[in-house]
């Protein structure tokens, strides 16, 4: 909510303070549980699966027992003009693209496409907390952000002091309007205040997410640590969890965390596409995660994104370009783009295999494929012009090398722009103590 609409109304952490103090005698008999709290040691291992993994039954997660305070404030925000990260461009456009599809587990079941009103019509706000309440979220729904929120916001002035779930719903549709019209700290601080009336998995799961999206690493990983805890059966805590170790360069810790969410729900496709989209990344092979990616085809086989990524497990752990390993990788991606013949990444695995092993004539097929399937693929237009120029095709190399470097350049472009678009969050460590346990 706004700060110049908290005049004459009770703060907004003074609500969150009187509410922590009325359970400070419940947690302080719990507290010494938040030790296992803290976050996993770094530099772990993806591990292997010891045999054939069996679903684990789905339970509903009970609501939690108490919740602690965050350790971090957010301050406030500031330009992501130095995007920083670890390693190549590639690894930090991964890193950016993880983190918004982490988000998006987030909206799956809450964002609603509704048809959008040419010109919002209805009442000004009024002094009555449901409608209100009401006209924001349809106006909010249809498409209509800014005129929602003064609704919204007379709605959280009016909101009864003991409905913790009416008031708990009521800031994630605010955070979530915030976001929607450029806000993002008030709409972090939103989430924070749905999490801290109501710490259910789904609030946590957007407080973190909203974190990770700008860039707050170290709390994002506290949010979802907390939501892993409190959740245990919440399989996209940990995929939070990954993304969060894989954003700050943990990449083993981010295997692991991914691999485990996997174990947690072996039937979710979900886990296993992180998994693939960080395999490349791993220093050596890790047979952790080929494992995870052979249950996934295993129990999807008729998945093409599951025979890609089994694939690229394999190329992963070649000895040579003629090894078992290598053919099976081939087996699988023509699997691949036969279930999906738009597939252009499969397409051009392909034809970096056929390259390698000196077959020029199928690499150049294969690479013709995948930009036939996804023009914009850069690296196919590149490794194109090579083999071209291998053959000694001049012209189709010179073609396919300024298509390169166009694509490239509006990729670079677009990259750019989509960074300035995000506002980090500056945020500090509280200072101030957690009570003691009564010895």
């Amino acid at each position: 909510m706004s700060g110049r609409l908290l005049q004459g109304v009770i703060p907004r952490t003074r609500i969150a303070t009187m509410l922590v103090n009325a359970s400070r005698m419940i947690r302080n008999a719990v507290l010494a549980a938040s030790v296992l709290l803290a976050a996993a040691p770094l530099h772990a291992q993806c591990k292997p699966l010891a045999g054939s993994a069996q679903a684990k039954p789905r339970t509903k997660p009970a609501q939690p027992e108490f919740y602690d305070e965050p350790t971090f404030t957010v301050s406030g925000v500031t330009d992501a003009a130095n995007p920083g990260g670890h390693g190549s461009d590639v690894v930090r456009r991964t890193k950016e693209s993880l983190a918004k599809d982490t988000v998006a587990l987030g909206k799956e079941s809450t964002d609603r496409s509704g048809s959008a009103m040419s010109k919002p019509i209805g009442p000004t706000p009024s002094d009555n907390f449901e409608t209100n309440f009401r006209h924001g979220k349809e106006l909010a729904d249809s498409g209509h952000p800014p005129e929602a929120l003064p609704f919204l916001e007379r709605a959280s002035q009016l909101a009864p002091p003991g409905d913790l779930e009416e008031r708990a719903q009521l800031h994630h549709l605010m955070a979530d309007v915030e976001e929607k019209t450029g806000r993002p700290l008030d709409a972090v601080r939103e989430y924070q205040q749905a999490a801290e009336l109501v710490p259910s998995e789904a609030n946590l799961f957007d407080w973190g997410g909203e974190l990770l999206l700008h860039r707050a690493f170290g709390p994002a990983s506290e949010v979802f640590t907390k939501g892993k805890h409190l959740f245990p059966q919440s399989s996209r805590m940990l995929i939070g969890l990954g993304v969060a170790a894989y954003d700050s360069g943990s990449y083993d810790q981010s295997a692991q965390d991914l691999c485990d969410a996997s174990d947690l729900d072996p039937r979710n496709p979900t886990p296993y596409i992180f998994l693939g989209k960080i395999q490349g990344f791993q220093k050596g092979e890790s047979r952790g995660i080929s494992d995870r990616m052979k249950r996934f085809v295993t129990v999807d086989p008729d998945n093409a994104l599951a025979n890609y990524y089994y694939a690229v497990s394999f190329w992963n752990q070649r000895s040579g370009i003629d090894d078992a390993k290598t053919i099976e990788a081939e087996v699988h991606l023509k699997k691949a783009v036969r279930l999906d013949p738009k597939l252009a990444v499969a397409y051009l695995q392909l034809g970096i295999i056929y390259a390698e092993r000196k077959k020029p004539s199928e690499a150049i097929s294969a690479y013709q494929q995948a930009v036939a399937s996804d023009p914009s693929l850069d690296e196919a237009h590149y490794r194109l012009a090579q083999i071209y120029r291998q053959e000694g095709k001049s012209a189709q190399a010179t073609e396919e090398l300024k298509l390169y470097e166009k694509l490239k350049k509006e990729n670079t472009s677009r990259t750019e722009r989509e960074r300035e678009e995000i506002k980090e969050f500056v945020y500090t460590s509280r200072t101030t103590a957690m009570p003691k346990t009564a010895d």
